[in-house]
């Protein structure tokens, strides 16, 4: 059975690698590997770089074939996931490095956003928050999310409108850090970990704490007033009627 996640450290570097064979679809599954691939790198690694192996898709995002099937309990589970997993990057303790290589939609954009160095690809592929265009209101966590990396003229049209962004106007969203050709991306990543390394591993996890605990704490009562079954029961009925496209 293929892994759906794997996970190679190398001089401290852990690397979190997904490919579920097709589109790295964040299922419950996938973000639970996800979440068992941080925990070991929090025991052993010095920082991590969170990468698809999938060509020219970083992920598809939330699973959309449970929502059409109008199964609560599968979609909060789900959902859940997805924000419990963003909100543990956020304050993740190890530095942490996002690549995305390829198109990145919503839960996609959603781990790319709470890691700390976001690197893009160039290339014909997009990323953002597309919810609105899919029959979906974005969720109260990614909006926080979202409103804490996004420059504000941006954030609207992204949360509002589900436009997608190439990664060169992903870097002036606020989407992305910066981006380089595809040739270049193993030598840019060399020299984000060599910069990371030197930096104080303790002030690093405290600064982001500090500098994050806001968005945190706004993202914490998102998660607790929307993410229930009472709440998913009353809004069933948005969800079954998604649009089954990209």
């Amino acid at each position: 059975m293929r892994e759906r996640v794997s996970y190679v450290e190398r001089d401290g570097v852990a690397s979190i690698l997904l490919d579920d064979g097709k589109v790295n679809v964040m299922s419950a599954n996938m973000l639970a590997d996800i979440g068992a691939a941080l925990d070991r790198a929090e025991r052993s690694a010095d920082m991590v770089m969170l990468r698809s192996l999938r060509p020219a898709i970083f992920s598809a995002g939330f699973d959309l074939k449970i929502f059409a099937a109008g199964d609560v309990e599968g979609s909060l589970e789900m959902v859940r996931a997805g924000a419990e997993l963003a909100l543990r990057l956020m304050s993740f303790p190890l530095p942490t490095v996002g690549v995305m290589e390829g198109h990145a939609f919503p839960m996609g954009t959603f781990l790319l956003l709470a890691c700390d160095v976001r690197i893009g690809v160039r290339g014909p592929h997009r990323m953002g928050l597309n919810e609105v265009a899919i029959g979906i209101s974005p969720p109260g966590f990614a909006i926080e999310l979202a409103r804490s990396r996004l420059h504000p003229a941006w954030l609207s049209r992204t949360v509002t409108t589900g436009e997608m962004f190439e990664p060169d106007d992903a870097v002036v969203a606020g989407l992305l850090d910066r981006v380089v050709p595809p040739e270049k991306v193993e030598a840019e990543l060399g020299k984000v970990a060599s910069a990371l390394r030197a930096i104080h591993k303790a002030s690093h996890a405290t600064a982001k704490q500090r500098l994050r605990q806001a968005t945190m704490d706004a993202m914490r009562a998102a998660i607790d007033r929307e993410l229930t079954i009472s709440a998913y029961e009353t809004s069933g009925k948005a969800r079954s009627a998604v649009v089954l496209r990209r």
